[in-house]
């Protein structure tokens, strides 16, 4: 069984849960402890049970709650070097650093693919993970995409991707000048037109799940992120899963089936 659930997405902090047979990962740690186990409980997962953290960047909505959460839960952590060398997260009492660039590392029955991405931090890198034949992976705080990481992404089974602003939202919001070009820059975070590219450069047709996650609650509104998409890939909303950052969301499954994937529809 290969399945993963969001405990959260947005600018407020960001966490996924993966599971593949008996191995459990969390890929960003962007809580405070309290709520990664009140979250993780939400989905019928003990904390103790997570084996590894992997962790895609240093800002603080992906690393909020990692030092409690690595030294009360007694996980191995996995970064970049740039990415441990740019904050201090306290003890870890497990480190693994990885090159953005490197070769995938296996825990238990998953394979962990980092993928470097541009954005504005030491190290920035993305994971696809992999359990049997099936692929999953997340995509979220890059400004751009590069012909490398299209190459990466292009057949999987699942995809979270971000969608973090509408262009016009943003040019409008409140945010000030400087704030504006940072997030809307090659080295901040896709807007619904880039994720809309993405899509569309991948092979959008084996995807089990689209996961739309990471969108700005200020400069994005879930109809325009959803409507880019579907206007990208007619016919991808049956597939087509929008995460909030204050909400849990459901488990979503994928079932390997003679070399294949195809939908199960759990929740």
């Amino acid at each position: 069984m290969f399945r993963f659930a969001s405990l959260g997405s947005g600018s407020r902090g960001n966490a996924t849960l993966v599971q593949g047979g008996s191995t459990t990962i969390l890929i960003d740690c962007g809580f405070p402890l309290k709520e990664i186990r009140r979250r993780c409980e939400a989905l019928g997962v003990d904390p103790a049970q997570i084996d590894a953290v992997f962790v895609t960047h240093e800002h603080g909505d992906h690393t909020r709650g990692l030092g409690p959460t690595a030294r009360r839960l007694r996980c191995p952590v996995w970064m970049s070097h740039g990415t441990w060398h740019a904050s201090d997260y306290g003890e870890i009492p497990e480190l693994h650093l990885v090159n953005s660039h490197d070769r995938p590392v296996r825990v238990g029955e998953l394979t962990i693919q980092p993928v470097p991405v541009p954005h504005d931090a030491r190290e920035p890198a993305q994971f696809i993970v992999r359990w049997r034949d099936l692929s999953l992976g997340l995509l979220t705080d890059l400004g751009s995409h590069t012909p490398h990481l299209l190459t990466a992404y292009r057949q999987l089974d699942a995809l979270l991707l971000e969608c973090n602003h509408d262009t016009v939202m943003l040019a409008e919001g409140p945010y000030p000048p400087a704030l504006q070009a940072r997030v809307g820059g090659a080295w901040g975070h896709l807007n619904n037109g880039q994720a809309a590219e993405i899509l569309s450069a991948i092979d959008h047709g084996r995807l089990k799940h689209l996961v739309a996650g990471h969108l700005s609650e200020k400069n994005n509104a879930p109809e325009l992120a959803l409507d880019a998409l579907c206007r990208a890939v007619p016919g991808i909303a049956p597939r087509l899963t929008l995460l909030a950052q204050d909400q849990v969301s459901a488990w979503l499954y994928l079932v390997g089936l003679q070399g294949h994937a195809e939908l199960d529809c759990f929740s």
